[in-house]
Formats: C-alpha cells, sequence, structure tokens
C-alpha cells in the first residue's frame, strides 16, 4: 500500500467510534521462573514458581486491544464479567485503555467470568514456553435476563457508533454473549452500519453479516466438503457474499486472505515474510479489528485486507503474549517490505 495512503488511513481511525460486542475474558499470564523449581514434598509433584502474574483484555478483549493499538478514538465494549475477582480484573485492565467506554459493559453475580489461566515458562536464551492452560467458563445458557440487557445494549448503539466487531469465543451456542436476541439486533444495525462477525464456533446461526472466517470455518458452512483448493475458496467466498450481500473474508494463515464483494470476484492479499520467531495466538483478532476499522473509514476492500495483513505480521511477531497491532508498527512494516496485495 502506498505509505501516504497507509498514513491517511490510520489518521483518520481517531475519528471513529467502534463497539465490539461479544465475549470478552481475562488473559491471566503466570510468568514462572525456570531456573527455581522443587518437588511437593506431599504430592511429589513440580512446584513452579511464579515471579510475576499479567492480566489483560482476551478474545472480544483482544479485537479492542488491537483498536486501541490502531488509534480508534472511542471504543465501547458490549459484553459482562462476573462479579468475582477475575471480573475487576477485566473491568480495570478495560478502563486503564484510552478511549474506553464501558457504559454498555455488565458486572453481573448470574455470570463468572470467562479466563484463559496461561503459566508462561520463562528460561534463559530461550522463548517463552506456554504450559498447559487453565480455563474457567460457563457451560450452562446465558440468563434470560442478561441477554436482553446484552440485546438493548445492543440496539442503542443505532446512530452512535461508524462499525461494529462481533467476537464469539464460547463452544457452546447461548452460553455467551452473541445469544439469539443480541444476532436479532445486530441484523437491524447492519443495514447502517459495517458489522463483522468472527465465531469460534461457527457462524451458521448468524444472520447476514460481513462474515470472517478461516478456511476450516468457510468449509463448515458447507457441510461434507474437504478443505477446497484456492480456486473452490474463492468461490465459496463469492457464493457467501452474495448470499449475505456484504463483504465476505478469509484467512488462510501463511497464505495470507481473500475477501468478496458481492456480484464480484475475490480478491487475494497475500501475508508479509516471518522475519523471526512468531507467536500465532490473537493473530485472527488483529485482522478483525483491522478490518472493521478499514471499512468503518470507507477504505476499499483490497485495502483493508492490505491493511488487516500488516496488523497479523506486527501481532505474530510479538512472542509470549496476545500481540498488539500498533499504527506506528503498521508504518514501519509497510515501508520495509511496500504492498502486501
Amino acid at each position: 500500500m502506498d505509505q501516504e495512503r497507509l498514513r491517511d488511513l490510520l489518521n483518520s481511525f481517531a475519528k471513529l467510534r467502534l463497539a465490539v460486542v461479544g465475549d470478552f475474558c481475562l488473559d491471566r499470564y503466570l510468568e514462572i521462573d525456570a531456573a527455581h523449581h522443587e518437588l511437593s514434598i506431599e504430592t511429589g509433584l513440580p512446584v513452579y514458581k511464579v515471579t510475576r502474574v499479567r492480566a489483560q483484555p482476551g478474545a472480544a478483549g483482544t479485537v479492542l486491544n488491537n483498536l486501541v493499538g490502531l488509534g480508534v478514538g472511542t471504543i465501547l465494549p458490549v459484553g459482562f464479567c462476573g462479579d468475582d475477582g477475575e471480573g475487576y480484573e477485566l473491568a480495570r485492565a478495560l478502563s486503564s485503555l484510552p478511549g474506553i467506554d464501558l457504559r454498555h459493559f455488565l458486572n453481573t453475580p448470574q455470570r463468572r467470568t470467562f479466563t484463559y489461566c496461561k503459566p508462561l515458562l520463562l528460561a534463559s536464551e530461550q522463548l517463552p514456553r506456554e504450559l498447559s492452560r487453565l480455563d474457567s467458563k460457563n457451560w450452562s445458557a446465558t440468563p434470560e435476563g442478561v441477554s436482553e440487557a446484552l440485546a438493548e445494549s445492543v440496539a442503542s448503539l443505532a446512530g452512535h457508533v461508524d462499525a461494529i466487531s462481533v467476537m464469539d469465543q464460547v463452544d457452546i451456542p447461548e452460553t455467551g454473549v452473541v445469544t439469539e436476541a443480541v444476532r436479532r439486533e445486530l441484523a437491524q444495525l447492519a443495514s447502517q452500519i459495517p458489522v463483522l462477525a468472527d465465531s469460534r464456533s461457527g457462524l451458521g446461526l448468524y444472520p447476514p453479516l460481513i462474515f470472517k472466517l478461516n478456511r476450516s470455518e468457510l468449509c463448515a458452512l458447507q457441510p461434507g466438503t474437504p478443505l477446497p483448493s484456492t480456486t473452490a475458496l474463492e468461490t465459496a467466498l463469492e457464493a457467501l457474499a452474495d448470499r449475505n450481500q456484504c463483504a465476505a473474508f478469509v484467512t488462510l494463515a501463511e497464505e495470507g486472505m481473500l475477501g468478496a464483494l458481492p456480484g464480484q470476484k475475490a480478491l487475494s492479499a497475500r501475508s508479509l515474510p516471518v522475519r523471526g520467531p512468531i507467536d500465532i495466538v490473537g493473530a485472527g483478532d488483529s485482522v478483525t479489528a483491522a478490518l472493521t476499522a478499514a471499512l468503518a473509514v470507507g477504505a476499499s476492500l483490497r485495502e483493508a485486507m492490505e491493511l488487516a495483513m500488516l496488523a497479523a505480521s506486527s501481532t505474530v511477531h510479538q512472542v509470549g503474549t496476545t500481540g498488539q497491532a500498533r499504527s506506528e508498527d503498521l508504518l514501519e512494516i509497510n515501508r520495509a517490505f511496500g504492498s502486501v496485495a
């Protein structure tokens, strides 16, 4: 992408008001000193020495954190946390970020705070190594009152935001933020502003929105179809864009991504060269953030995809953490590598 055009797009993000609707979780990193270890006298199991605890917003919070890094002016998270210690940490982490408006972020005793606890082994002259993760999730259906409150918050966004990013992170439908009631309200807003949706469990239950999927998620919309060739993926993506009458995107890891508009042929954007050790955690969320912000300021499909590939290139090179794409980093990467189309 032309450097001046990229700078203009990034500068325009400051005027945006964006909402992030979805499952906000707490990413809690336990930094373990590998040089200090012992065995438990009682169990004979290894005892790990935690030297530092880091907490940051995860899942939908990762999308939000990338929007912050991209310089978006105002961001409204729509979601919930539990009335527990993890909820306190999550709300504090969100409120510490610039431009965050928490008026639609619920604290409810009816849910526990979604938490990813990530033990991280740190050894001298070695890359951080993540041990087995400890998750806290909600396995029961989201209470009707919580769901309705979230749906009302989504409805109230009409006329007050420029675009919405949706991040559905739960494994079991209807146990998180993006319930049927919330999806109905998102469908109403989609005719007015860009609404981009990403879902861990697939987008089969979603109304016509801007879909962002990976290769396997696109194939899951066509049951029984094996992972297809690039040509078949393009055809499937074009059909999806025509069906939803919205842009549609599919990410292809190191192969880059494809995007399509209704009635048009799919376009491709390639990934950038790997420049050292990588950590892919959160790369997809940085793509989601970049696409949402770019579409909100009227970028073309190709420009949005190029910006998304710059964001992914930035975050994958941040090892041992869920990366954040920052405007200054995207400018530096683009200056070094030129067009990513």
